[in-house]
């Protein structure tokens, strides 16, 4: 017996699916992305020393590049079309152009770098380097370092102050926090916190740093226009990560064993809210507008989403085995979770909390950026 084929119904039903692809491509692509506007998010793998770079609009791994061993501190530049990190193994500052996928420089920094923060301007990056106790200054046009500063024993994080003039570098070894002249990286003051310092916010009007402890229940709040400590503010569980509010006013920390989030005043410097959450929330990722925190749990495989200002927890979303590190695209419309168990990256639609695709990662992904250009 044979068949016709009825090649009207064939062709018509290949435009009814190239209409319906259309319309998911639209539905999927971010609000804010102009035609000819590239969204990727860089993922650094720390098991085989990769970046990947995903491309947010296809929806598919772009490129793997190798950067070197140890990768870390992640940062998509403010103005160039750069991505920048860090080698903790090989003690170089590394940048990748986004327009080719390559390597452009390897800049030596000192041993042990794990964070880098650019100044407001772009025009610098500054690495603390805790395997030298020094702090450098990287000229970004140039990828030359421009200025070297010593710090406390083992710098753990340097972060420049919202006017770009001020470094305030994290000593872990020491219990201490030093702050440097931007410009020269020459010291200004060294002010004792509590013990193991680590993670670092500045207020927008540059008045106070807060400065979490590695081993206490503990924050500290330091005056950076008087140079002395606040306060050593006890805290109900370890500060796993800090997000500060836009406008400064609130500063969240989700805490893995107080299994919450807690919501510090910064005008006041005390603990307001507690919410609790679930079982082990470690990061978070807030919108522009400041409405919602969605805080990863890595122990219960899900991202939580929290309305702030009426201090709501919703329903959980579930986006893999241990999701981690977390961001939102500029414009809000898509979360990009990096889930550290399984080695993908998970795309949920925010609005509607909604998981989209799962995609493939290097080995042991870890850190995260996302950059249009």
């Amino acid at each position: 017996m044979k068949f016709r084929v009825n090649y009207r119904l064939v062709i018509l039903l290949l435009i009814l699916v190239g209409l319906a692809a259309r319309e998911v491509a639209v539905e999927l692509r971010p609000s804010f992305l102009r035609p000819g506007l590239h969204l990727v998010a860089y993922v650094g793998n720390t098991g085989d020393g990769t970046v990947t770079a995903i491309d947010l609009v296809k929806l598919s791994p772009a490129a793997t590049i190798p950067v070197g061993d140890g990768p870390t501190g992640i940062r998509a530049h403010p103005t160039r079309k750069e991505i920048w990190g860090l080698s903790s193994a090989g003690g170089y500052a590394w940048v990748l152009d986004a327009t080719t996928n390559q390597i452009t420089s390897r800049i030596p920094v000192g041993a042990a770098p794990y964070a880098l923060d650019f100044s407001p301007d772009g025009s610098r990056a500054y690495v603390a380097a805790s395997g030298s106790n020094a702090v450098v200054a990287i000229d970004c046009a140039t990828h030359t370092v421009v200025a070297r500063g010593r710090a406390g024993r083992r710098p753990w994080i340097a972060r420049v102050s919202p006017d770009g003039k001020l470094v305030v570098v994290s000593n872990r070894d020491d219990s201490t926090v030093s702050l440097l002249d931007a410009a020269s990286l020459a010291p200004r003051a060294t002010i004792t916190v509590a013990p193991d310092p680590e993670q670092i916010v500045i207020l927008p009007d540059g008045s106070k740093a807060f400065v979490t402890s590695g081993s206490r229940n503990q924050i500290s709040v330091v005056d950076l226009k008087r140079n002395v400590l606040v306060t050593n503010l006890a805290l109900n569980g370890t500060p796993d990560a800090l997000i500060l509010k836009p406008d400064g006013g609130e500063l969240y920390i989700p805490s893995s064993n107080a299994h919450g989030l807690l919501i510090v005043n910064t005008q006041t410097n005390e603990v307001g809210d507690f919410l609790r959450l679930g079982m082990s929330p470690a990061s978070a990722a807030m919108t522009a507008d400041a409405s919602t925190l969605y805080v990863s749990d890595p122990a219960a495989g899900h991202i939580v989403p929290v309305s702030i200002n009426i201090r709501q927890v919703a329903r959980p979303i579930s986006v893999g085995q241990a999701p981690r590190s977390c961001q939102l695209t500029p414009g809000g419309d898509i979360l990009v979770v990096v889930d550290t168990a399984s080695d993908e990256l998970a795309i949920v639609r925010a609005k509607t909390s909604g998981l989209i695709t799962l995609i493939p990662t290097g080995s042991q992904p870890r850190d995260l950026a996302i950059k249009v250009f």
